[in-house]
């Protein structure tokens, strides 16, 4: 980490891309949710990472709000019948709420890493 990036910078970028954050080469994710044992460059065991519901809360915050508000626009405007909204409105809430789960749970991982929280124990924490 370089003296004028903030932890908070740093564990939004770390996050979003998938990498460790402690030696920020390795990735914290085996597939596309499941989060990896360890990192397999610096060997940082993932077990403290546990973001429970934050990434599906954040998400479907994110991806829900514009998507009721263009089903009201298209229900008020249109009149819409329930197929137009099957085939617009619901991809409109999936999308972005499938798309966003991932960089999300990166964030809260490493973020949980670099403010040492874990569970309410500190972390012991080596930096590079």
């Amino acid at each position: 980490m370089s003296e004028t990036e903030s932890p908070y910078r740093l564990a939004f970028k770390l996050g979003v891309s998938g990498r460790c954050p402690r030696c920020q080469s390795g990735h914290i994710f085996s597939g596309w949710l499941k989060m990896a044992p360890k990192c397999e460059v610096c060997g940082l065991d993932f077990s403290f990472a546990d973001p429970a519901d934050g990434p599906a809360f954040f998400a479907q915050l994110i991806g829900a709000i514009p998507a009721v508000v263009f089903a009201l626009w298209l229900q008020i405007k249109f009149a819409a019948p329930i197929w137009v909204h099957v085939f617009t409105t619901l991809p409109l809430l999936l999308l972005p709420t499938l798309l966003l789960l991932r960089p999300i749970k990166g964030w809260l991982v490493c973020s949980q890493y670099l403010h040492r929280a874990d569970g309410g124990r500190e972390l012991t924490r080596i930096d590079k």
